[in-house]
Formats: structure tokens, C-alpha cells, sequence
């Protein structure tokens, strides 16, 4: 039996993959979570074989609990499930060690297989998103510009992105002027487009 825990933020959608999957004779759902900061806590209470995270959640996000169940708990794996199929997640989905990336709108057969494949020890993905990530390739933003820019989502002004990464203002300009030339915008908004598009940030 394939033990599978489940962690999406919206329970319309939890619920109803919870009951599709469980109509399945090889699967049981043994948890369902709607934080990314409660998927540890379940998946030692529940030990799952496969954990199926959404990327966008409260707490902590899809791609950091994927990297923290692959450190800490390297037996259960991860496919994640998001309605975003942006070339940069599913690079950044497979650094953190996921075995599978399926967008939400798949049929659930697909799903189903999905899960089995992986299980098997088959890492699965979409071939049309691989050959997108193949195409658009590794972010040029460095670790840090990656960090100010997602802090500069919403116009948040330049002295308060300074406060939270703490770093001075000019810094601040530099990182972000260094951003807008390698995704080629035209300004920060555009910057912050651009990378969200591309999965990047």
C-alpha cells in the first residue's frame, strides 16, 4: 500500500484530491496538511511514502520543504503539485530533490501513475515542462540577487528591502540594477515579472 500524505493550502482542492486519491486499492491517504510548516511534523507522525506538496503555501513554501524532507526524512518521496508550470520551478523542484513534478490541471490518471512511478524509484515529469526548462535554462541571478528581488515583489521601497536583508540602500540598487540587466527589463517591476514567469524566484 502506498502511503501518501497530502499538502495543498486550499481545502477545496485537499479534499478532493484526498478523496480521488483514496478511491485508488494501492493508495491511502495518511495525512493532509494546508502549511508548508506543518509537512515535517505530519510526515514523522504519518510516515508516508510519498508526499505530494503544492508549491505555493503559507508557512514555507513547496521547494523548501521538498529540500528539507530530502535531508531529513530521504525515504519519503516528493512530487510537487502546482498549478504553475514555470520552467525555473521544475529546475529548482528537482535541485531540492523532488521525484516528480505534475501540474495540477493533469488528468488523474496521470497523477495516479505518477505516484506509482516514483515509487518505483522513476523520477516523472511533464516531457513538454522539461523541454522548456532544457530551453530557458539555469537562472543568472546569484543567490543574493534572487533574495533581493523576491523581497522587491509589490514595490516594496529600497530602504525597507535594505532593513530586511540587512544591507545598505546602495547595495540594494546595486543588486537590483545587476537583476533588471540579466532578465533584460526594463525596470524592477518588470525584473520581478520576468523571474516570477521563469520560475526564478
Amino acid at each position: 500500500m502506498i502511503r501518501i500524505l497530502l499538502a495543498e493550502d486550499q481545502e477545496l482542492v485537499r479534499t478532493a484530491l484526498a478523496t480521488l486519491l483514496d478511491l485508488e486499492d494501492d493508495f491511502v491517504v495518511v495525512a493532509t496538511v494546508g502549511r508548508g510548516d506543518e509537512v515535517l511534523t505530519a510526515v514523522r507522525k504519518a510516515d508516508p511514502t510519498v508526499a505530494l506538496i503544492d508549491i505555493e503555501m503559507p508557512g514555507l513554501d513547496g521547494l523548501s520543504v521538498a529540500a528539507k524532507l530530502r535531508d531529513q526524512h530521504p525515504a519519503c518521496k516528493v512530487i510537487i503539485l502546482t498549478t504553475f508550470g514555470r520552467p525555473g520551478y521544475l529546475r529548482r523542484a528537482m535541485e531540492a530533490g523532488a521525484s516528480g513534478f505534475v501540474v495540477k490541471d493533469a488528468p488523474a490518471a496521470t497523477l495516479g501513475s505518477a505516484i506509482r512511478s516514483v515509487v518505483n524509484g522513476t523520477v516523472v515529469v511533464d516531457p513538454a515542462l522539461a523541454g522548456s526548462a532544457l530551453a530557458v535554462g539555469t537562472s543568472p541571478l546569484t543567490p543574493r540577487e534572487t533574495e533581493v528581488l523576491a523581497a522587491a515583489r509589490g514595490g516594496t521601497p529600497v530602504g525597507e528591502i535594505a532593513d530586511r536583508l540587512y544591507l545598505s540602500e546602495g547595495t540594494v540598487r546595486n543588486y537590483l540594477s545587476s537583476a533588471i540587466a540579466k532578465t533584460g527589463a526594463r525596470n524592477r517591476a518588470g525584473a520581478v515579472d520576468r523571474a516570477e514567469e521563469l520560475g526564478w524566484i
